[in-house]
């Protein structure tokens, strides 16, 4: 899928995102707009509706692909998309949440070309921030009763999606923790992204289909499918943060190793790096900020062991086995056809 037919395709995703912040927002009535920090502009701030004056503008924004992987779920499932739409709304406020907390603990200054909300209103406004959209993203989920006369159903993804909000915190704090560890291997790195990056887009694929269907088994599948493209989407991030063009992706290139994280490139490496080289990559990741000099010097480690090649490779692998596991649960439809030319678009993007 080309960018425009994506930005189509979660349109009405936006327009209910922005029903459910208008609500709240006069549900407010006075109490935020005069206040230091307009809470509901900062929050169309950060989704790309605004600019830092709170004008309207078009800018940047994220890929919106966990929403439109609901709504393609659901009508390859065989259902209607629009149905799932309060769904597809509240998994977008929660990755968005979950940013802008992400970008506090990561000390993130920039977010697709513009200033993070700590960066620019300051951390302690960001946590409320983020914590409003979280309680957003509820309120959207809850307007799912009004689509869906089986409240059964309801009351379980209502469920899995805080569950699955465990699942995203319980690998960020794995994330957090490999910071100060030297011990990863990829199984460790597996296991904290399916937890904060896969699970969220398994959910996003396993509620779009049960909306659809109320087949269980078959939403099983459709989460599996979800995961293994959430997989393949996080690696390719990974892939991104180091040898990504700051053009495309917003931040400065090679920023994942400025900022020391341990994403899999950094875990592959330490897989083959001599004892010697171990050392100096230790030296160079808990000396502080890392020079110019120091993340060349990483790059070139990189550059020596080919992992730039390696991590594409797999990143591919798990975009394939996902197109795998669609061709035998999806009959072929265009929304079949849509989540095929998604996964193929999402292992060569460059933002």
């Amino acid at each position: 899928m080309k960018q425009d037919e994506i930005a189509g395709a979660v349109a009405p995703v936006e327009a209910f995102i922005n029903d459910v912040i208008a609500s709240a927002e006069s549900d407010a009535g006075t109490s935020c707009s005069d206040a230091d920090l307009p809470l509901y502009l900062v929050i169309r701030y950060h989704l790309g509706w605004v600019d830092q004056t709170f004008q309207p503008v078009s800018a940047k924004t994220g890929k919106r692909i966990r929403p439109l992987v609901c709504l393609l779920c659901a009508g390859a499932a065989g259902g209607s998309a629009s149905n799932a739409i309060p769904v597809a709304a509240s998994i977008e406020l929660l990755h968005n949440f979950t940013l802008m907390h992400d970008d506090i603990q990561d000390r993130s200054e920039f977010r697709h070309g513009r200033k993070t909300i700590w960066a620019h209103w300051g951390e302690a406004q960001a946590i409320n921030v983020g914590d409003a959209t979280f309680a957003l993203s509820q309120l959207a989920l809850l307007r799912l009763g009004e689509r869906h006369d089986d409240q059964m159903i309801v009351r379980e993804i209502a469920t899995e999606f805080n569950k699955v909000t465990l699942r995203i915190v319980e690998g960020q704090v794995l994330d957090l923790g490999f910071e100060h560890r030297w011990d990863i291997g990829t199984d460790d790195y597996l296991r904290m992204v399916t937890g904060k990056t896969a699970a969220i887009v398994g959910f996003a694929a396993w509620a779009g289909a049960l909306v659809a269907t109320g087949d269980r088994r078959l939403a099983d599948q459709y989460r599996e499918f979800g995961l293994k493209l959430g997989l393949g989407f996080q690696v390719r991030d990974d892939y991104l943060g180091i040898w990504g063009n700051e053009a495309d992706t917003g931040k400065p290139a090679g920023d994942d190793i400025r900022t020391r994280k341990k994403s899999i490139p950094v875990v592959m490496l330490l897989d083959r790096v001599s004892a010697r080289e171990a050392d100096e990559l230790r030296h160079l990741y808990t000396s502080g900020e890392l020079s110019p000099a120091a993340v060349d010097r990483v790059q070139e480690l990189l550059r020596g062991y080919e992992i730039e090649r390696d991590v594409h490779r797999f990143a591919e692998r798990y975009h394939n086995e996902a197109l795998e596991l669609l061709t035998q649960i999806a009959p072929l439809t265009p929304e079949r056809n849509a989540l095929e030319q998604l996964a193929e678009r999402l292992v060569e993007r460059t933002s």
